[in-house]
């Protein structure tokens, strides 16, 4: 069976809702956080698949704080390209590096790849 007919055959774990699920719920007791992010690819023992409707609804108990990922990883990997983006447009208009660029030892080569040093190996 394919995985997209797979995923649709799961439901939302809250009792006798039959809707599909679009969110997967996982509990960090550690940390008294829960967490709502993108529905998973495989059903997990200790994780609870939830509709739009109950994701929606989602309190946790008193004293824990609930995380909330975007549902579409492609909208998390745009905003990740944006904060890229804005990040080498700030380091070319004037933001100040706190290595000296360029400045680098080549220490070691692995195929395409250098290992470069920033500095003397006197401090480390």
């Amino acid at each position: 069976m394919s995985e997209v007919g797979w995923v649709s055959s799961r439901c939302c774990s809250r009792t006798a809702c039959k809707h599909p699920p679009v969110y997967t719920l996982t509990y960090v007791y550690r940390d008294s956080t829960a967490v709502l992010g993108p529905l998973a690819a495989y059903v997990e023992p200790h994780c609870y698949d939830l509709c739009e409707k109950h994701a929606a609804r989602l309190v946790a108990p008193r004293g824990w704080d609930v995380v909330r990922l975007p549902a579409d990883p492609a909208q998390q990997r745009a905003d990740d390209l944006e904060a890229l983006a804005n990040a080498v447009m700030e380091g070319a208009h004037g933001g100040k590096a706190e290595e000296p660029v360029g400045q680098g030892v080549e220490v070691g080569r692995r195929g395409h790849l250098r290992i470069v040093r920033s500095g003397p190996q006197q401090d480390r």
